[in-house]
């Protein structure tokens, strides 16, 4: 009777080493849940991102307006009655020596 209780008590132990730390055990399962939200997140973050985009393209098919102002914002198109200034910040630094900013 002692060796059948040793027997089956070993099996329990082989069991729970497989069910802890072979494949398909918990620590494989917890890791596959962690992979499985990381790529549930990327997808509604690439939902979201199509969304806008189809957003964008119908907003582009129906105002020309919208046509007009990405071509001015994006590729710099002037109307040809219009004038084009373009505002040059100063330079940083110190007047005096010359230097530039992050320069020296």
């Amino acid at each position: 009777m002692r060796i059948i209780t040793l027997i089956l008590f070993f099996i329990l132990i082989l069991l729970q080493i497989k069910l802890w730390l072979g494949e398909g055990g918990f620590r494989d399962v917890a890791r596959l849940e962690t992979r499985v939200e990381a790529q549930r997140q990327q997808n509604s973050d690439l939902l979201q991102r199509n969304a806008e985009l189809q957003a964008e393209v119908e907003d582009l098919r129906e105002r020309l307006d919208a046509v007009e102002e990405r071509a001015r914002n994006e590729l710099g198109l002037i109307k040809p009655d219009e004038k084009f200034y373009q505002v040059v910040p100063p330079p940083t630094g110190n007047p005096e020596t010359g230097d530039k900013k992050g320069e020296g």
